[in-house]
Protein backbone atom coordinates (compact mmCIF):
# COMPACT_ATOMS: atom_id res chain seq x y z
CA UNK A 1 0.00 0.00 0.00
CA UNK A 2 1.40 3.41 -0.98
CA UNK A 3 1.68 6.26 1.50
CA UNK A 4 -1.05 8.27 -0.23
CA UNK A 5 -3.47 5.36 -0.54
CA UNK A 6 -6.47 5.68 1.80
CA UNK A 7 -6.42 3.31 4.74
CA UNK A 8 -9.23 0.72 4.95
CA UNK A 9 -10.61 2.44 8.06
CA UNK A 10 -10.73 5.75 6.17
CA UNK A 11 -12.62 4.17 3.29
CA UNK A 12 -15.08 2.64 5.76
CA UNK A 13 -15.70 6.01 7.43
CA UNK A 14 -16.38 7.56 4.02
CA UNK A 15 -19.30 5.14 3.58
CA UNK A 16 -20.82 5.57 7.04
CA UNK A 17 -23.51 8.23 7.51
CA UNK A 18 -22.32 11.79 8.10
CA UNK A 19 -23.37 12.55 11.70
CA UNK A 20 -22.57 16.26 11.65
CA UNK A 21 -26.26 17.37 11.80
CA UNK A 22 -26.81 15.06 14.78
CA UNK A 23 -23.83 16.53 16.65
CA UNK A 24 -24.63 20.15 15.80
CA UNK A 25 -28.37 20.40 16.57
CA UNK A 26 -30.19 19.22 19.71
CA UNK A 27 -33.58 19.72 18.01
CA UNK A 28 -32.44 17.57 15.10
CA UNK A 29 -31.58 14.81 17.59
CA UNK A 30 -34.97 15.07 19.31
CA UNK A 31 -36.92 14.94 16.06
CA UNK A 32 -34.75 12.10 14.85
CA UNK A 33 -35.35 10.06 18.01
CA UNK A 34 -39.11 10.57 17.73
CA UNK A 35 -39.08 9.26 14.17
CA UNK A 36 -38.06 5.59 14.58
CA UNK A 37 -40.43 5.13 17.51
CA UNK A 38 -43.45 6.62 15.73
CA UNK A 39 -42.59 4.98 12.41
CA UNK A 40 -42.25 1.58 14.06
CA UNK A 41 -45.84 1.78 15.27
CA UNK A 42 -47.10 3.31 12.05
CA UNK A 43 -45.72 0.42 10.05
CA UNK A 44 -47.45 -2.04 12.38
CA UNK A 45 -50.74 -0.44 11.37
CA UNK A 46 -49.55 -0.13 7.76
CA UNK A 47 -49.44 -3.94 7.60
CA UNK A 48 -52.40 -4.65 9.90
CA UNK A 49 -54.88 -2.38 8.09
CA UNK A 50 -54.79 -4.08 4.64
CA UNK A 51 -54.63 -7.50 6.30
CA UNK A 52 -57.80 -6.71 8.26
CA UNK A 53 -59.48 -5.35 5.12
CA UNK A 54 -58.51 -8.55 3.29
CA UNK A 55 -59.91 -10.71 6.10
CA UNK A 56 -63.20 -8.79 6.23
CA UNK A 57 -63.77 -8.49 2.46
CA UNK A 58 -61.56 -11.02 0.65
CA UNK A 59 -61.21 -8.52 -2.21
CA UNK A 60 -58.01 -7.04 -3.67
CA UNK A 61 -60.05 -4.14 -5.04
CA UNK A 62 -61.48 -3.42 -1.58
CA UNK A 63 -57.98 -3.35 -0.13
CA UNK A 64 -56.84 -1.04 -2.91
CA UNK A 65 -59.80 1.24 -2.16
CA UNK A 66 -58.06 2.23 1.08
CA UNK A 67 -55.77 4.28 -1.13
CA UNK A 68 -58.76 5.84 -2.88
CA UNK A 69 -60.27 7.20 0.35
CA UNK A 70 -56.89 8.63 1.32
CA UNK A 71 -56.54 10.57 -1.91
CA UNK A 72 -58.89 13.55 -1.46
CA UNK A 73 -57.69 14.43 2.08
CA UNK A 74 -54.13 14.05 0.87
CA UNK A 75 -54.57 16.52 -1.97
CA UNK A 76 -56.67 19.08 -0.06
CA UNK A 77 -54.77 19.05 3.22
CA UNK A 78 -51.38 18.55 1.60
CA UNK A 79 -51.66 21.81 -0.32
CA UNK A 80 -53.38 23.78 2.44
CA UNK A 81 -51.20 22.16 5.10
CA UNK A 82 -48.19 23.63 3.35
CA UNK A 83 -49.72 27.11 3.63
CA UNK A 84 -50.42 26.47 7.33
CA UNK A 85 -46.81 25.41 7.88
CA UNK A 86 -45.60 28.72 6.43
CA UNK A 87 -48.06 30.81 8.46
CA UNK A 88 -48.03 29.19 11.92
CA UNK A 89 -45.59 27.73 14.42
CA UNK A 90 -44.33 24.49 12.93
CA UNK A 91 -43.74 22.79 16.27
CA UNK A 92 -47.35 23.39 17.34
CA UNK A 93 -48.69 21.85 14.14
CA UNK A 94 -46.45 18.81 14.53
CA UNK A 95 -47.43 18.20 18.17
CA UNK A 96 -51.20 18.44 17.64
CA UNK A 97 -51.26 16.30 14.50
CA UNK A 98 -49.10 13.65 16.21
CA UNK A 99 -51.62 13.52 19.06
CA UNK A 100 -54.47 13.17 16.58
CA UNK A 101 -52.77 10.31 14.78
CA UNK A 102 -52.34 8.53 18.11
CA UNK A 103 -56.08 8.81 18.80
CA UNK A 104 -56.84 7.28 15.41
CA UNK A 105 -54.73 4.24 16.34
CA UNK A 106 -56.86 3.92 19.48
CA UNK A 107 -60.00 3.97 17.28
CA UNK A 108 -58.64 1.09 15.18
CA UNK A 109 -57.85 -0.83 18.37
CA UNK A 110 -61.41 -0.39 19.66
CA UNK A 111 -62.86 -1.58 16.34
CA UNK A 112 -60.56 -4.62 16.25
CA UNK A 113 -61.66 -5.66 19.75
CA UNK A 114 -65.37 -5.69 18.83
CA UNK A 115 -66.99 -9.12 18.42
CA UNK A 116 -67.77 -8.20 14.80
CA UNK A 117 -65.32 -5.53 13.56
CA UNK A 118 -66.79 -3.21 10.94
CA UNK A 119 -65.18 -2.38 7.61
CA UNK A 120 -66.14 1.30 7.44
CA UNK A 121 -63.89 2.41 10.34
CA UNK A 122 -60.88 1.21 8.36
CA UNK A 123 -61.71 3.61 5.56
CA UNK A 124 -62.68 6.44 7.92
CA UNK A 125 -59.43 6.18 9.86
CA UNK A 126 -57.45 5.94 6.63
CA UNK A 127 -59.03 9.18 5.38
CA UNK A 128 -58.56 11.06 8.67
CA UNK A 129 -55.00 9.79 9.04
CA UNK A 130 -54.27 11.01 5.53
CA UNK A 131 -55.60 14.47 6.43
CA UNK A 132 -53.55 14.76 9.62
CA UNK A 133 -50.39 13.45 7.99
CA UNK A 134 -50.87 15.94 5.16
CA UNK A 135 -50.90 18.80 7.66
CA UNK A 136 -47.97 17.43 9.66
CA UNK A 137 -45.52 16.56 6.93
CA UNK A 138 -45.14 20.04 5.38
CA UNK A 139 -44.51 21.46 8.86
CA UNK A 140 -41.98 18.74 9.61
CA UNK A 141 -40.25 18.93 6.22
CA UNK A 142 -40.00 22.73 6.37
CA UNK A 143 -38.58 22.58 9.91
CA UNK A 144 -35.46 20.56 9.01
CA UNK A 145 -33.77 23.34 6.98
CA UNK A 146 -34.19 25.70 9.96
CA UNK A 147 -32.39 23.47 12.45
CA UNK A 148 -29.64 22.11 10.16
CA UNK A 149 -26.82 24.04 8.47
CA UNK A 150 -27.16 24.51 4.71
CA UNK A 151 -24.08 22.47 3.81
CA UNK A 152 -25.26 19.63 6.08
CA UNK A 153 -28.60 19.13 4.30
CA UNK A 154 -27.55 16.08 2.20
CA UNK A 155 -26.28 14.42 5.39
CA UNK A 156 -29.47 15.39 7.25
CA UNK A 157 -31.60 13.98 4.42
CA UNK A 158 -29.75 10.67 4.63
CA UNK A 159 -30.12 10.58 8.42
CA UNK A 160 -33.83 11.39 8.13
CA UNK A 161 -34.14 8.51 5.70
CA UNK A 162 -32.43 6.30 8.25
CA UNK A 163 -34.94 7.29 10.93
CA UNK A 164 -37.74 6.19 8.63
CA UNK A 165 -36.16 2.90 7.66
CA UNK A 166 -35.32 1.80 11.20
CA UNK A 167 -39.03 1.63 12.00
CA UNK A 168 -39.83 0.59 8.45
CA UNK A 169 -37.77 -2.59 8.72
CA UNK A 170 -38.66 -3.59 12.27
CA UNK A 171 -42.35 -2.61 12.08
CA UNK A 172 -43.47 -4.71 9.09
CA UNK A 173 -41.27 -7.66 10.04
CA UNK A 174 -42.75 -7.74 13.53
CA UNK A 175 -46.25 -6.92 12.30
CA UNK A 176 -46.44 -10.14 10.33
CA UNK A 177 -45.68 -12.11 13.50
CA UNK A 178 -47.93 -9.98 15.74
CA UNK A 179 -50.91 -10.15 13.39
CA UNK A 180 -50.52 -13.89 12.79
CA UNK A 181 -49.97 -14.97 16.40
CA UNK A 182 -51.26 -12.21 18.70
CA UNK A 183 -53.96 -10.57 16.62
CA UNK A 184 -54.69 -7.23 15.00
CA UNK A 185 -55.52 -5.59 18.31
CA UNK A 186 -51.96 -5.93 19.58
CA UNK A 187 -50.61 -4.25 16.45
CA UNK A 188 -52.96 -1.28 16.85
CA UNK A 189 -52.23 -1.05 20.61
CA UNK A 190 -48.48 -0.95 20.02
CA UNK A 191 -48.96 1.80 17.43
CA UNK A 192 -50.93 3.93 19.92
CA UNK A 193 -48.20 3.46 22.55
CA UNK A 194 -45.45 4.61 20.17
CA UNK A 195 -47.25 7.88 19.53
CA UNK A 196 -47.11 8.66 23.25
CA UNK A 197 -43.34 8.17 23.23
CA UNK A 198 -42.80 10.26 20.10
CA UNK A 199 -44.87 13.10 21.58
CA UNK A 200 -42.56 13.20 24.59
CA UNK A 201 -39.62 13.89 22.25
CA UNK A 202 -41.41 16.36 19.98
CA UNK A 203 -42.70 18.44 22.89
CA UNK A 204 -39.10 19.30 23.81
CA UNK A 205 -38.10 20.94 20.53
CA UNK A 206 -37.95 24.73 20.31
CA UNK A 207 -40.81 26.70 18.81
CA UNK A 208 -40.46 27.58 15.14
CA UNK A 209 -42.68 30.57 14.30
CA UNK A 210 -43.51 31.76 10.82
CA UNK A 211 -40.96 33.90 8.99
CA UNK A 212 -41.72 37.59 8.56
CA UNK A 213 -42.14 37.17 4.79
CA UNK A 214 -44.62 34.28 5.08
CA UNK A 215 -48.07 34.76 3.55
CA UNK A 216 -51.28 34.06 5.45
CA UNK A 217 -52.86 30.68 4.64
CA UNK A 218 -55.15 31.11 1.64
CA UNK A 219 -55.79 29.72 -1.81
CA UNK A 220 -53.76 32.61 -3.18
CA UNK A 221 -50.79 31.58 -1.03
CA UNK A 222 -51.14 27.98 -2.24
CA UNK A 223 -51.20 29.21 -5.85
CA UNK A 224 -48.07 31.29 -5.23
CA UNK A 225 -46.21 28.17 -4.13
CA UNK A 226 -47.46 26.25 -7.17
CA UNK A 227 -46.29 29.00 -9.52
CA UNK A 228 -42.83 28.94 -7.95
CA UNK A 229 -42.63 25.16 -8.38
CA UNK A 230 -43.74 25.45 -12.02
CA UNK A 231 -40.99 27.95 -12.77
CA UNK A 232 -38.36 25.64 -11.25
CA UNK A 233 -38.26 22.90 -13.91
CA UNK A 234 -35.65 20.89 -12.03
CA UNK A 235 -37.95 20.78 -9.00
CA UNK A 236 -40.88 19.98 -11.24
CA UNK A 237 -38.85 17.08 -12.60
CA UNK A 238 -38.28 15.58 -9.15
CA UNK A 239 -42.02 15.72 -8.44
CA UNK A 240 -42.93 14.15 -11.78
CA UNK A 241 -40.35 11.37 -11.57
CA UNK A 242 -41.37 10.37 -8.05
CA UNK A 243 -45.09 10.54 -8.90
CA UNK A 244 -44.60 8.26 -11.91
CA UNK A 245 -42.44 5.80 -9.98
CA UNK A 246 -44.85 5.46 -7.08
CA UNK A 247 -48.05 5.40 -9.14
CA UNK A 248 -46.86 2.81 -11.62
CA UNK A 249 -44.66 0.56 -9.48
CA UNK A 250 -45.90 0.59 -5.88
CA UNK A 251 -46.89 -3.04 -5.16
CA UNK A 252 -47.63 -2.93 -1.41
CA UNK A 253 -51.41 -3.34 -1.67
CA UNK A 254 -51.13 -6.69 -3.45
CA UNK A 255 -48.40 -8.18 -1.26
CA UNK A 256 -50.90 -10.17 0.88
CA UNK A 257 -52.21 -11.74 -2.32
CA UNK A 258 -48.73 -12.27 -3.74
CA UNK A 259 -47.74 -14.12 -0.57
CA UNK A 260 -50.79 -16.36 -0.99
CA UNK A 261 -50.00 -17.00 -4.66
CA UNK A 262 -46.43 -17.99 -3.82
CA UNK A 263 -47.72 -20.23 -1.00
CA UNK A 264 -45.62 -18.17 1.41
CA UNK A 265 -48.05 -16.55 3.83
CA UNK A 266 -45.26 -16.69 6.42
CA UNK A 267 -43.26 -14.23 4.31
CA UNK A 268 -45.82 -11.41 4.26
CA UNK A 269 -44.14 -9.43 7.04
CA UNK A 270 -40.79 -9.91 5.33
CA UNK A 271 -42.22 -8.65 2.04
CA UNK A 272 -43.39 -5.45 3.71
CA UNK A 273 -40.00 -5.10 5.43
CA UNK A 274 -37.82 -5.57 2.34
CA UNK A 275 -38.41 -2.15 0.77
CA UNK A 276 -37.45 -0.29 3.97
CA UNK A 277 -34.61 -2.79 4.49
CA UNK A 278 -33.13 -1.78 1.14
CA UNK A 279 -33.56 1.84 2.15
CA UNK A 280 -31.83 1.14 5.45
CA UNK A 281 -28.83 -0.46 3.75
CA UNK A 282 -28.40 2.64 1.60
CA UNK A 283 -28.90 4.97 4.56
CA UNK A 284 -26.21 3.37 6.71
CA UNK A 285 -23.72 3.56 3.82
CA UNK A 286 -24.73 7.05 2.68
CA UNK A 287 -21.48 8.88 3.39
CA UNK A 288 -20.83 9.06 -0.35
CA UNK A 289 -23.99 11.12 -0.94
CA UNK A 290 -22.38 14.36 0.28
CA UNK A 291 -19.79 14.09 -2.49
CA UNK A 292 -22.36 13.88 -5.31
CA UNK A 293 -23.32 17.20 -6.91
CA UNK A 294 -25.49 16.26 -9.92
CA UNK A 295 -28.53 15.37 -7.88
CA UNK A 296 -31.03 15.31 -10.74
CA UNK A 297 -29.24 12.55 -12.62
CA UNK A 298 -29.18 10.41 -9.49
CA UNK A 299 -32.93 10.90 -8.99
CA UNK A 300 -33.65 9.72 -12.54
CA UNK A 301 -31.27 6.76 -12.47
CA UNK A 302 -32.48 5.50 -9.11
CA UNK A 303 -36.18 5.83 -10.07
CA UNK A 304 -35.65 3.84 -13.27
CA UNK A 305 -33.80 1.10 -11.38
CA UNK A 306 -36.62 1.02 -8.81
CA UNK A 307 -39.07 0.20 -11.62
CA UNK A 308 -36.86 -2.53 -13.08
CA UNK A 309 -36.38 -4.15 -9.67
CA UNK A 310 -40.15 -4.16 -9.04
CA UNK A 311 -40.68 -5.72 -12.48
CA UNK A 312 -38.19 -8.45 -11.61
CA UNK A 313 -40.03 -9.13 -8.34
CA UNK A 314 -43.23 -9.67 -10.32
CA UNK A 315 -41.61 -12.04 -12.83
CA UNK A 316 -39.76 -14.46 -10.55
CA UNK A 317 -41.65 -17.24 -8.84
CA UNK A 318 -39.31 -17.91 -5.93
CA UNK A 319 -40.20 -16.06 -2.73
CA UNK A 320 -36.56 -15.48 -1.78
CA UNK A 321 -35.87 -13.84 -5.13
CA UNK A 322 -38.98 -11.72 -4.66
CA UNK A 323 -37.60 -10.58 -1.31
CA UNK A 324 -34.21 -9.84 -2.90
CA UNK A 325 -35.62 -7.70 -5.70
CA UNK A 326 -37.93 -5.82 -3.32
CA UNK A 327 -34.86 -5.05 -1.19
CA UNK A 328 -33.00 -3.74 -4.24
CA UNK A 329 -36.02 -1.63 -5.12
CA UNK A 330 -36.05 -0.14 -1.63
CA UNK A 331 -32.39 0.81 -1.93
CA UNK A 332 -33.02 2.54 -5.25
CA UNK A 333 -35.98 4.42 -3.79
CA UNK A 334 -33.79 5.67 -0.95
CA UNK A 335 -31.10 6.93 -3.33
CA UNK A 336 -33.76 8.86 -5.21
CA UNK A 337 -35.18 10.22 -1.96
CA UNK A 338 -31.82 11.42 -0.65
CA UNK A 339 -31.12 13.53 -3.72
CA UNK A 340 -34.69 14.79 -4.10
CA UNK A 341 -34.53 16.00 -0.50
CA UNK A 342 -31.15 17.63 -1.03
CA UNK A 343 -32.42 19.53 -4.09
CA UNK A 344 -35.52 20.73 -2.23
CA UNK A 345 -33.84 21.72 1.03
CA UNK A 346 -30.82 23.46 -0.52
CA UNK A 347 -32.72 25.63 -2.99
CA UNK A 348 -36.21 26.56 -1.68
CA UNK A 349 -36.53 29.87 0.26
CA UNK A 350 -37.76 29.63 3.85
CA UNK A 351 -40.91 31.71 3.31
CA UNK A 352 -42.09 29.20 0.66
CA UNK A 353 -40.78 26.08 2.33
CA UNK A 354 -44.07 24.89 3.82
CA UNK A 355 -46.06 25.32 0.61
CA UNK A 356 -43.39 23.58 -1.45
CA UNK A 357 -43.26 20.84 1.19
CA UNK A 358 -47.00 20.41 0.63
CA UNK A 359 -46.40 19.94 -3.09
CA UNK A 360 -43.58 17.52 -2.28
CA UNK A 361 -45.98 15.62 -0.05
CA UNK A 362 -48.31 15.19 -3.00
CA UNK A 363 -45.49 13.98 -5.23
CA UNK A 364 -44.35 11.24 -2.85
CA UNK A 365 -47.76 10.42 -1.32
CA UNK A 366 -50.35 10.75 -4.06
CA UNK A 367 -48.28 8.40 -6.21
CA UNK A 368 -48.32 5.52 -3.69
CA UNK A 369 -51.97 6.23 -2.85
CA UNK A 370 -53.07 6.05 -6.48
CA UNK A 371 -50.62 3.19 -6.94
CA UNK A 372 -52.58 1.16 -4.40
CA UNK A 373 -55.72 1.64 -6.46
CA UNK A 374 -53.89 0.83 -9.71
CA UNK A 375 -52.16 -2.29 -8.44
CA UNK A 376 -55.27 -3.58 -6.68
CA UNK A 377 -57.47 -3.03 -9.74
CA UNK A 378 -54.93 -4.58 -12.12
CA UNK A 379 -54.53 -7.56 -9.81
CA UNK A 380 -58.29 -8.11 -9.79
CA UNK A 381 -58.52 -7.89 -13.60
CA UNK A 382 -55.23 -9.34 -14.80
CA UNK A 383 -53.60 -11.23 -11.95
CA UNK A 384 -51.35 -10.31 -9.04
CA UNK A 385 -47.92 -10.96 -10.58
CA UNK A 386 -48.88 -9.31 -13.87
CA UNK A 387 -49.94 -6.22 -11.92
CA UNK A 388 -46.49 -6.05 -10.32
CA UNK A 389 -44.22 -6.62 -13.33
CA UNK A 390 -46.24 -4.48 -15.75
CA UNK A 391 -46.15 -1.56 -13.34
CA UNK A 392 -42.38 -1.85 -12.91
CA UNK A 393 -41.73 -1.80 -16.65
CA UNK A 394 -44.13 1.11 -17.16
CA UNK A 395 -42.28 3.01 -14.42
CA UNK A 396 -38.87 2.58 -16.06
CA UNK A 397 -40.26 3.74 -19.40
CA UNK A 398 -42.06 6.76 -17.93
CA UNK A 399 -38.96 7.91 -16.04
CA UNK A 400 -36.93 7.73 -19.26
CA UNK A 401 -39.47 9.89 -21.09
CA UNK A 402 -39.49 12.45 -18.28
CA UNK A 403 -35.69 12.66 -18.33
CA UNK A 404 -35.83 13.55 -22.02
CA UNK A 405 -38.59 16.12 -21.51
CA UNK A 406 -36.96 17.88 -18.53
CA UNK A 407 -33.31 18.60 -19.40
CA UNK A 408 -32.88 21.00 -16.47
CA UNK A 409 -33.34 18.07 -14.11
CA UNK A 410 -30.51 16.18 -15.79
CA UNK A 411 -28.15 19.18 -15.81
CA UNK A 412 -28.80 20.34 -12.23
CA UNK A 413 -25.58 20.81 -10.25
CA UNK A 414 -25.71 22.15 -6.69
CA UNK A 415 -22.33 23.85 -7.18
CA UNK A 416 -23.62 26.05 -10.01
CA UNK A 417 -27.34 26.36 -9.19
CA UNK A 418 -28.31 30.03 -8.73
CA UNK A 419 -31.08 29.01 -6.33
CA UNK A 420 -28.71 27.02 -4.12
CA UNK A 421 -26.20 29.91 -4.14
CA UNK A 422 -28.89 32.44 -3.18
CA UNK A 423 -30.15 30.35 -0.28
CA UNK A 424 -26.60 29.67 0.88
CA UNK A 425 -25.93 33.42 0.97
CA UNK A 426 -29.14 34.09 2.90
CA UNK A 427 -28.30 31.44 5.48
CA UNK A 428 -24.78 32.83 5.86
CA UNK A 429 -26.10 36.38 6.30
CA UNK A 430 -28.60 35.23 8.93
CA UNK A 431 -26.02 33.25 10.91
CA UNK A 432 -24.31 36.27 12.58
CA UNK A 433 -27.70 37.66 13.67
CA UNK A 434 -28.69 34.33 15.14
CA UNK A 435 -25.36 34.05 16.98
CA UNK A 436 -25.78 37.56 18.40
CA UNK A 437 -29.31 36.79 19.58
CA UNK A 438 -28.17 33.55 21.20
CA UNK A 439 -25.33 35.39 22.98
CA UNK A 440 -27.76 38.00 24.27
CA UNK A 441 -30.11 35.34 25.58
CA UNK A 442 -27.23 33.60 27.30
CA UNK A 443 -26.13 36.86 28.95
CA UNK A 444 -29.62 37.43 30.27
Amino acid sequence: MTDDAPAPSSRLRSLLPDLSPWRASADFRRLWMAGPVSNFGTFLTFVALPVQAKELTGSAAAVGAIGAVELVPLVVFGLYGGALADAFDKRTLIVWTEAGLGLLSVALLVNALLPDPAVWPLYAVAALSSALTSVQRPALDSLWPRIVAHEQMPAATALNSLRWTVGGVAGPALAGVVVAYAGLGWAYAADAATFAVSLAYIARIASSPASHEAAKPSLRAVAEGARYAWRRKELLGTYAVDLAAMFLAMPLTVLPFLADELDAEWALGLMYATVPLGSLLVSVTSGWASRVHRHGRMVVLAAALWGLAIAAAGVVGNVWLVLLFLTVAGGCDMVSGIFRGAMWNQTIPDELRGRLAGIELLSYSVGPTLGQVRSGSFAAWWGVRASVWSGGLACAGAVGVLALCLPKLMTYDVRTSEHAARLRERRAAAAPSASTAAAGTGGA
